[in-house]
């Protein structure tokens, strides 16, 4: 179903609680999900609504002719920003560890197996799951990820993230990445620091910190850029949760009965 610009997450909360047996999923971009739609998102994922939530980054307003939305760069030059973007974009992937999401993910349109691999766990985790999708818009942005999705360059700039394994990549597998003094997440020559340094993905810690370091890696998609699966984790989704209060409250006042509800003349109703 189509909603309101801005308001899938909204109204697809109400779908999920009141259609649990639905297999829900919303689909928007980055300037409805980030600009009008930002609440309603990261509300959201706090609350942890059984959701399968997919974001196509195409860092543009696509829908009304090429506006700059808000993962656009600094100095984007779009109809309006004629003179250059003054704004620091979002980046996604810390905004949804940011609101405490339990699942966590990044894929792009020029991979397909990953995609829909990436797209099958997410729907498989029981509660919110975000999926950024890297999005080429050939209209109004064309090219906005080559410089990290393009075949020739893909091995070098995609940073996969497989848990349990050390994090390396290159078409050597000559990097990785490690965790300074400071627990920041830097980019390293694994001859230099040796294989035994390399962070080992942990996808389902507790603690989102790593996985928040790990997307502040890059600054845009011309840096290397971890893709896969940050964070997934375990906890009450707000659907059960809920359903456990309404039990609860049945068990010790009774079902009640909507139809004396209904029928039932306030006093403040006026003839």
């Amino acid at each position: 179903m189509h909603s309101i610009h801005g308001r899938a997450p909204a109204i697809a909360t109400g779908l999920a609680l009141a259609r649990p047996d639905l297999d829900v999923w919303v689909v928007g971009g980055d300037g409805d999900m980030l600009s009008i739609g930002g609440n309603h998102l990261i509300h959201a994922l706090r609350r942890n609504v059984d959701l399968t939530i997919l974001m196509f980054n195409n860092q543009i307003y696509g829908l009304t002719k090429g506006q700059y939305s808000p993962t656009s760069e600094v100095g984007k030059v779009t109809k309006s920003t004629p003179f250059g973007s003054l704004d620091q974009p979002f980046n996604p992937m810390s905004v949804a560890l940011g609101a405490e999401a339990s699942f966590v993910a990044r894929t792009h349109d020029l991979d397909r197996k990953h995609m829909v691999e990436t797209f099958r766990r997410a729907r498989e985790h029981r509660g919110a799951s975000f999926v950024e999708v890297f999005q080429n818009c050939n209209v109004f942005n064309d090219g906005a990820f080559g410089a990290i999705t393009g075949k020739g360059v893909r091995d070098d700039m995609l940073i996969p993230l497989v848990h349990g394994q050390p994090i390396r990549f290159g078409a050597e597998q000559d990097k990785g990445v490690v965790v300074d003094e400071r627990g920041r997440a830097q980019i390293a020559v694994v001859a230099d620091v040796g294989e035994a340094a390399l962070l080992v993905h942990d996808e389902a810690a507790a603690e989102p910190g790593l996985a928040f370091e790990l997307s502040r890696l890059s600054t845009g998609p011309y840096e290397p850029t971890p893709i896969g699966v940050f964070r997934a984790v375990e906890r009450p989704d707000y659907g059960s949760e809920t359903d456990r209060q309404l039990l609860a409250a049945q068990d010790k006042s009774g079902p009640g009965d909507l139809t004396a509800l209904l029928h039932s003349r306030p006093t403040w109703d006026v003839p």
